[in-house]
């Protein structure tokens, strides 16, 4: 018999500095300090789905390591993973961006979690997790992280858990043939890969069709695919057809820093917690419908309940399946 695992979702990468403006970069003249990155953004958006969480990462031992560990710990993350290094942090410039136009500008070459490893798994085993998550961003920073996430990702199979995947593709990172074989190498490994569409998909997997795209993941061997397709919805493959998941229209859209990350945390969450993908999917856009109205990467994090009525709210009748992609 498998052993109960002892969390619902580890989450491995790399937690960033961030500072924000209120506008444009090109004219800003104030920026306000954060914490954000695709990690830490999943990571709290797992929380406030109900389900225990644990961060694996590496965090530079400094003042702002500090305050890092303890906005990690705020959202209620199981921090025993985190690990403070000599070294410093990765940090990134960002505007607000109400449309979702514009790239990040990084400075992190060289930061300790670029140095993560996978002798950094025997401080929390993925096997020890319902689901773990990881994204691109996490194998883009360095080829030692790109391993970690391959390790990680191979010990929850061999362990019978659930390892999910978000491509989270970043041209300033990496390369799109870099990113299409990593995708390609944990594909096989995971339980569900979540691209987007489609940007993402026309990049590694040569498809702008949403529900072509779904049948290529799952030709790479994922059980199933989530197709985020902004603010038009999502296709849901899980192997026995494809389905359309409507949108959940935004209450207010200040910043679209973070909505990804808030979806795959929040799906990873309730696969956690026993939902089927279908409805997992249907909360996690609702939780990253509401997340757009903060700044910044964790600017709103809504909690279970402000993401169920949310959802209530929106619902106007059962979701349809469908043969493949949008009807």
């Amino acid at each position: 018999m498998t052993a109960r695992p002892r969390t619902d979702v580890l989450v491995i990468g790399e937690v960033l500095v961030e500072l924000s403006a209120g506008g444009p970069l090109e004219t800003a003249t104030e920026l306000r300090l954060g914490f954000s990155g695709d990690a830490l953004n999943a990571a709290a958006a797992a929380a406030a789905a109900g389900a225990s969480v644990a961060l694996l990462t590496r965090v530079a031992d400094d003042e702002l390591g500090v305050r890092m560990l303890e906005r990690i710990r705020g959202f209620g993350i199981d921090a025993s993973a985190v690990s403070m290094v000599g070294g410093q942090h990765g940090l990134y410039f960002v505007g607000a961006d109400p449309d979702g136009q514009r790239e990040f500008v990084y400075a992190r070459r060289g930061s300790a979690a670029s140095a993560l490893s996978p002798a950094d798994l025997d401080r929390f085993d993925p096997a020890d997790a319902a689901v773990t998550l990881c994204s691109g961003i996490t194998g883009a920073i360095s080829g030692s992280a790109a391993e970690t996430v391959l390790a990680a990702a191979q010990r929850a199979a061999d362990a019978g858990r659930a390892f999910v995947y978000d491509p989270n593709f970043r041209p300033r990172l990496t390369t799109a043939d870099q990113a299409a074989e990593q995708l390609r190498r944990l594909a096989p490994l995971a339980r569900l890969v979540l691209p987007s569409c489609p940007g993402e998909t026309g990049a590694l997997l040569d498809a702008t069709d949403p529900g072509t795209a779904a049948s290529a993941v799952r030709a790479l061997g994922a059980r199933a695919a989530a197709v985020t397709c902004g603010p038009d919805g999502i296709v849901v493959d899980d192997g026995d057809g494809q389905t359309w998941v409507d949108p959940v229209p935004p209450r207010a859209v200040v910043d679209q820093t973070g909505a990804g990350d808030a979806f795959a945390g929040t799906v990873a969450a309730r696969l956690a917690l026993g939902d089927d993908l279908l409805a997992a999917a249907r909360i996690g856009a609702s939780a990253a419908s509401l997340s757009l109205q903060g700044r910044g990467g964790t600017g709103f994090v809504p909690s279970l309940a402000e993401t169920l009525a949310h959802l209530a709210q929106a619902s106007a009748g059962p979701i349809p399946t469908i043969p493949g992609g949008r009807p």
